[in-house]
């Protein structure tokens, strides 16, 4: 079976046009059947994958799309869709049928609550997916042991030389050096409540100095020293090839951001079968695999769509 693009859809291509949304060339892979097996009500039954448009979701967007190409679905690339908003957007609408989204994104991105759930990973997820599927009539699957928070990080030799393991250490160091008290922020992280407000709560940073940076530039002006503190998200591969030191949130400031496979709930009834390849896929992925995918593709260059392919391969779903 090939996942492939669909040629010419009408009807989809005036949807997505509208948007400016446009569809994907798929990745050039024969996808041959693995653990994941054919599913005889799956077959040709077109689906519509959906991402936002970082390295980690378009990674997860195609190992969905291989699990239900082997599965024996129709499958249509439409990952890199700028920005959450469009993502979710094209999801509500029906322009996709599923997206991988996150529980803290869903809490306070969709559902407009301020804070995170309190009591960790699970009761995140259960209070996100039932307020969405009942508000906006969106399944949440399983969630995954991928969790993509954010998190503080300095490089492994200021981490070292100042014992530094989580952020209370930071917080105690800086208190005792409020010169250090320097922190590379994105603007939004900067003002939002589960972000820096939050940390500044929880650990009682004093007088901190705010330098904001693109999300992107924040590892590399850290790595060079620009800054002793960053933001960071605890999956990023640029995590690994800069050799820098993800600080523990041991006060849990931070929302839970667990990945979970999304769809439309009545689109998920008439095609049930869909859960368990894509189940699979999310039980089979977390934080230490995903920062080496990601920095195959954004340190080390790597195509996002041949790194989802291997992984796929050696995890033995598909061949």
């Amino acid at each position: 079976m090939k996942l492939r693009r669909l040629a010419v859809v009408a009807l989809l291509g005036v949807t997505l046009s509208s948007c400016g949304l446009t569809v994907n060339q798929a990745v050039p892979y024969d996808i041959k059947p693995g653990s994941i097996q054919p599913i005889p009500s799956l077959q040709g039954v077109r689906v519509t994958v959906g991402s936002k448009d970082f390295t980690e979701n378009i990674i997860l967007a195609y190992m969905a799309e291989m699990a239900l190409t082997a599965a024996g679905a129709d499958v249509v690339d439409l990952s890199d869709i700028k920005g959450s908003n469009s993502s979710r957007q094209a999801l509500l609408s029906g322009q996709t049928d599923l997206t991988w989204e996150y529980t803290g994104t869903g809490w306070i991105n969709y559902q407009g609550n301020e804070l995170p759930v309190p009591g960790g990973e699970q009761a995140q997820y259960e209070a996100t997916a039932k307020a969405d599927e009942e508000k906006f009539g969106v399944t949440w699957l399983n969630y995954s042991p991928l969790n993509d928070q954010y998190a503080f990080a300095v490089t492994e030799a200021y981490g070292a030389a100042n014992n530094l393991e989580t952020t209370s250490d930071l917080a105690a160091f800086i208190k005792q050096k409020p010169d250090q008290a320097v922190f590379c922020l994105e603007t939004e992280f900067t003002s939002r409540q589960d972000g820096f407000p939050a940390a500044v709560k929880a650990y009682g940073f004093q007088k901190p100095t705010v330098k904001n940076f693109g999300i992107g530039t924040i590892y590399s002006a850290v790595a060079s020293g620009a800054c002793p503190v960053g933001e960071v998200f605890t999956t990023d591969g640029r995590i690994s090839g800069l050799n820098l030191r993800v600080l523990e949130d041991d006060k849990k400031a931070f929302p839970q951001y667990n990945a979970v496979v999304t769809l439309r709930t009545e689109w998920l009834k008439q095609h049930p079968e869909v859960r368990g390849p894509l189940e699979k896929v999310s039980a089979a992925i977390d934080n230490e695999q995903m920062i080496e995918l990601c920095k195959q593709v954004d340190v080390d260059g790597q195509d996002a769509g041949k790194v989802a392919h291997d992984w796929m391969v050696k995890k033995g779903f598909v061949k």
